[in-house]
């Protein structure tokens, strides 16, 4: 009896060795994923491309951040603040124990060095407008004040305040997302160079990035030993590898190398009983829209011939086929509700975008007297994505069916080279989408305003202008209502075109446990486990 129990006692013992050595094992084995297309830089004042902000979001962390469960909490700051002056004013303390990659304290003065950076013309930054509610922005936009007259300043080091020149109700979402810090000596020391590898920046996130050389297809996040809460990150290795290709990012994914890939489409309809298959509508509005400083492209006519043209319900059901929806004005689903009826202002707003063949060719004809033409050859600019490439010979066939004399030639090219043509205006009509960080609809009404940097269209549209400025200066009701009537004014004027609210399917593996999604907000590695 006493040599049976020692030998039960001895073969439990190796049980427990062995399940902590499996333990051991799962803890130190690198998460696998995939990325769509190319980054273009992770400096995170330049970012303009949703590659380059799904390294930015891993690897960087502001005032706030959003935990395992997409909550708002306090992330660099010690708490979140309640604003003073009348909503104008934010302090924040910040953690002692926030560092960067090299060891380094994170400062104030690193989150001020960074939104005067942003907001300084010469940095030529496409998102600087998100701080067009900051104290003296406009007049250092304009080059009449320098950038360090900007409503931000460092009280000491741990200390940061911000002043506005209004109140924001969505500021919040912001700080979480894009007001992030860079590192002030690191910015000085590489100048131009700053960001566009992962040797040249330094990061105060989860993880920091290995590997990418800033033109390579491979790289991976390593667990940043600096940062505040490296404890809870489980997994210390994520392998990064960009898979434009559906079928190969599936037989990666199945054949057990990729833990975590994209999918869309024809895959999606197929496999929606997959219970490793994920869906969620996003926080975007892919849209059409046209160059107006080439003359053959400057029409209202046009632009109102080519919405009415596209069943969008065809586009997302049939070609998609990946949950997406079409959309029902330039404001997605889900992105702002009514303050006093809780409504969601795209259902209320209504469906302001009707498939109508004949109203189109009656657009069409007018366009073609306007211009004097018979025929027309118009060329569509797309990434080189399946899901772009399918989404944009959707549009040339509807258009070329209907429309007599029209010729829609389409040139689909990796995303960083699309970016560069769209700032050098060398495109007809593009086909590009829009990621929003924070739910409020100004960010997708504002899009065509004719002061922001990523109005790609060179619109003007006056009274568009004037709703979302007097906007600025209302709160609750009064301006839901000022942004209710800009949809409608975007849409009446077709400033671009919204096409649809892409969702986004992930396959993730069964052995993955923690990667949660949001309209707003993709995975975070960070909470990431081996189950």
């Amino acid at each position: 009896m006493k040599h049976k129990t020692l030998a039960l006692s001895m073969t439990l013992l190796m049980g427990v060795a062995l399940s902590a050595c499996g333990t051991s094992a799962a803890h130190h084995k690198a998460l696998n994923v995939t990325l769509p297309d190319e980054p273009a830089t992770v400096d995170p004042n330049t970012a303009y491309d949703t590659n380059s902000a799904s390294l930015i979001n891993q690897t960087m962390e502001g005032l706030y951040k959003y935990n395992g469960q997409n909550k708002l909490v306090p992330g660099v700051a010690t708490s979140v603040v309640k604003p003073t002056n009348g909503g104008k004013t934010y302090t924040f303390n910040l953690r002692k124990n926030a560092k960067w990659s090299n060891g380094k304290p994170v400062t104030a003065q690193d989150f001020v060095t960074s939104f005067r950076r942003t907001v300084d013309p010469k940095t030529k930054a496409q998102f600087a407008s998100v701080y067009d509610s900051f104290k003296n922005f406009a007049a250092i936009q304009a080059g009449k004040m320098s950038a360090d007259k900007l409503g931000v300043k460092a009280l000491n080091s741990h200390k940061l305040q911000i002043q506005l020149s209004r109140p924001v109700p969505y500021f919040n979402g912001l700080v979480a997302t894009k007001y992030l810090p860079i590192n002030t000596a690191a910015v000085k020391k590489y100048g131009k160079n700053f960001g566009t590898n992962a040797k040249t920046s330094v990061y105060n996130g989860p993880y920091k990035l290995v590997g990418w050389t800033g033109s390579n297809s491979a790289w991976h996040y390593v667990k940043n030993p600096y940062y505040y809460n490296t404890k809870n990150v489980k997994i210390a290795k994520v392998n990064v590898s960009v898979a434009k290709d559906q079928n190969t990012a599936v037989n990666l994914f199945k054949g057990g190398k990729v833990d975590v890939t994209t999918v869309t489409g024809q895959y999606v309809r197929q496999n929606k009983n997959d219970s490793e298959m994920h869906t969620h509508l996003t926080g975007r509005v892919n849209y059409l829209y046209f160059n107006n400083k080439r003359k053959l492209t400057n029409s209202e006519n046009l632009r109102k011939a080519m919405s009415s043209v596209i069943n969008r319900k065809t586009l997302t059901n049939s070609v998609l086929q990946d949950g997406s929806k079409p959309t029902l004005s330039a404001v997605p689903r889900g992105d702002q509700k009514d303050p006093a009826t809780g409504q969601d202002m795209a259902e209320q707003v209504g469906n302001l975008l009707p498939y109508n063949v004949n109203q189109a060719k009656a657009y069409w004809n007018a366009y073609l007297k306007e211009t004097g033409q018979k025929n027309v050859t118009l060329n569509l600019l797309t990434d080189d994505t399946d899901e772009d490439k399918h989404t944009g010979e959707f549009i040339q066939a509807a258009t070329q069916k209907a429309f007599k004399g029209l010729k829609v030639t389409v040139t689909s090219i990796p995303h960083a080279q699309h970016v560069a043509r769209d700032f050098a205006g060398t495109f007809d009509m593009n086909l590009t989408g829009w990621s929003t960080n924070w739910l409020d609809s100004s960010d997708f009404t504002g899009l065509a305003a004719s002061t922001n940097q990523v109005n790609f269209t060179h619109l003007k549209d006056a009274k568009l202008d004037s709703l979302l400025n007097s906007s600025n200066n209302e709160t609750g009701q009064a301006r839901y209502n000022k942004l209710v009537a800009a949809d409608k004014q975007l849409v009446n004027n077709m400033d671009y075109v919204p096409l649809y609210q892409p969702a986004q399917a992930n396959l993730i593996s069964k052995k993955v446990g923690g990667l949660k999604y949001s309209l707003i907000q993709d995975a975070q590695y960070q909470y990431a486990y081996w189950k």
